[in-house]
């Protein structure tokens, strides 16, 4: 069976969302945030001490994105993949990758300047600056939704996961004002989804987000 090492709205969501939506069977664990201060133990599981790892059987996985494109693709044909040789299929990996590698990178740097350095050690100016610089890119995705619903293939796919748990970091973080409208309109529509709300039902029980 999966097993899935997940913090509550860490970037390991990507992977429980996709996993719920893909009706696939696992097995979490839930750890305190983050977890290689609060749970010295998982080290022992994984040395890295980030969060998400996957276990499935002999693979196993830390790199969020890579974990959805993996959990889709293993599922077989369906409807949250983008197929090689069709003509999205680029554009289905750079949405894939650009929700984790460019509009969650910043986010971190907020989340360590703002909340989780001393007291001392915080830099609100850097903080303010990497906020700025998630809101900068976020125009991206605004452009590219135009009058669409979902990001690629005129359908929801795990690229919207990964561009979505971004917006649910930037909530988390509490720079989530001043979405564009169609960012706004997307957001709700990703949060209406019973994959989503599922997947936030199954951490209730584990520790509080960050």
């Amino acid at each position: 069976m999966i097993e899935l090492y997940h913090c509550a709205d860490a970037r390991s969501f990507r992977a429980l969302w996709a996993l719920e939506e893909l009706g696939l069977d696992y097995k979490l664990h839930l750890l305190p945030f983050p977890p290689r201060v609060r749970e010295p133990s998982y080290l022992d599981v994984n040395p890295l001490g980030t969060i998400p790892l996957l276990v499935d059987g002999e693979t196993r996985m830390t790199e969020s994105a890579a974990i959805v494109q993996y959990l889709a693709t293993r599922a077989g044909p369906n409807e949250l993949v983008v197929a090689p040789g069709l003509p999205d299929y680029g554009a289905w990996l750079n949405w894939l990758h650009f929700g984790e590698a460019t509009l969650t990178f910043p986010q971190t740097l907020v989340l360590r300047y703002r909340m989780l350095e001393p007291p001392e050690r915080r830099l609100p100016q850097a903080a303010d600056d990497y906020a700025q610089w998630f809101h900068s890119r976020l125009r991206h995705v605004e452009r590219a939704l135009g009058d669409r619903e979902y990001l690629i293939g005129g359908r929801f796919t795990v690229a919207d996961i990964s561009v979505g748990y971004a917006l649910l970091l930037a909530k988390s973080l509490k720079i989530d004002n001043g979405f564009p409208p169609q960012v706004a309109a997307y957001w709700e529509r990703l949060k209406a989804r019973d994959g989503f709300a599922r997947a936030k039902e199954a951490q209730k029980a584990g520790a509080a987000p960050f």
